[in-house]
């Protein structure tokens, strides 16, 4: 059994030689600086916290802003914690902070205020994005003479959702812009890595070439040269959809990849591979645009009877035995052949 040494009262446990009343008597457990302040990009919106950037509920940004600035004394530990925020302006808020606290076993409830003050600053990323900073270029070009317009829409919408969903853990990577070019596409990129990861993605998903140029642009405070790196890829003359010959026989593309592709015979409608290797010897008969629709007529066993888009005869076409068809069939005309397109 303890005594106080201020009240004379015997305590199961004191504090500094007092109990616990005398100790709380006039004290106050938590402190709070006048004001503190919350840094928000006025253009993407987000806050800086602990030295990193992050979106965040304005008001949820504030209230932990606050929160994260309540301190207790050493004899006290923090129970539960909430806070209520009252705006002053669109620019200063009040954060009122209310804390149930626990001393040598002692419930206390505290409360105490902060006033936010929101700060308008550019971060990092937006500062560059918006001095238009860039570390590499992509360029995309066609072994063709011009890169088509649907397969140049396709190559921007890849590149654009990679970068999405990359950004989304790695928000220092952006494309700063894009620019559409004789014969083909730019990308202006925020980094060397994000030129390399989007060239090698184009590589792998259209089985194409690439080549890498450096060039010394500077250096940075410390001495280091600072180098632009320039990827070029250049797509074959080959693409998903398109009718090709290889092997002096007629298939659809179906898939192209670092790997190889994957081709169906249209006479048969059995699927095979070729190697990478073997892409070189394709010859291109029809470009996927070019596939046309056909109105069905009738249907015997595996052939349809359809009207040819460009004659407007009534021409057999074999189709798969198992094949669903419907009012229209995709067909490829081959030197005056109707073939059907099973893919």
């Amino acid at each position: 059994m303890n005594f106080c040494v201020k009240c004379g009262k015997d305590c199961e446990s004191s504090i500094d030689g007092l109990c616990i009343d005398c100790f709380l008597d006039g004290k106050k457990l938590t402190s709070m600086p006048h004001h503190t302040d919350l840094q928000v990009c006025t253009n993407c919106g987000e806050f800086r916290i602990h030295e990193s950037w992050v979106v965040k509920d304005r008001l949820e940004a504030i209230e932990d802003a606050g929160i994260e600035q309540f301190s207790v004394m050493k004899e006290a530990k923090i129970k539960e914690i909430g806070a209520a925020v009252e705006e002053h302006d669109d620019m200063n808020y009040v954060v009122r902070i209310q804390a149930l606290l626990d001393v040598s076993g002692v419930e206390v409830e505290s409360e105490d205020s902060i006033i936010v003050r929101v700060k308008n600053t550019v971060c990092k990323r937006c500062s560059r994005y918006l001095g238009n900073y860039y570390e590499s270029i992509l360029q995309v070009r066609s072994n063709d003479k011009d890169l088509p317009s649907a397969l140049r829409q396709e190559v921007i919408d890849r590149m654009e959702t990679y970068v999405s969903v990359q950004s989304s853990t790695h928000r220092d990577i952006f494309i700063t812009k894009i620019e559409i070019v004789h014969g083909g596409v730019d990308f202006y990129l925020s980094s060397i890595q994000l030129g390399k990861a989007l060239a090698k993605v184009l590589t792998d998903s259209y089985s194409a070439e690439s080549k890498e140029a450096a060039k010394l642009v500077g250096q940075t405070r410390d001495g280091q040269d600072m180098y632009r790196v320039t990827y070029l890829v250049r797509l074959p003359d080959f693409h998903v959809g398109d009718i090709i010959e290889y092997q002096k026989r007629i298939y659809v593309l179906t898939r192209v990849s670092n790997a190889g592709g994957k081709i169906i015979d249209l006479s048969n409608f059995k699927e095979r591979s070729v190697k990478r290797t073997e892409l070189n010897d394709i010859r291109v008969l029809l470009k996927s645009s070019e596939i046309m629709d056909a109105a069905v007529i009738s249907r015997t066993g595996g052939e349809v009877q359809t009207m040819d888009p460009k004659t407007y005869r009534t021409v057999d076409v074999v189709v798969p035995e198992e094949t669903e068809v419907g009012e229209t069939i995709r067909v490829a005309d081959i030197e005056g052949t109707l073939y059907y397109i099973p893919w």
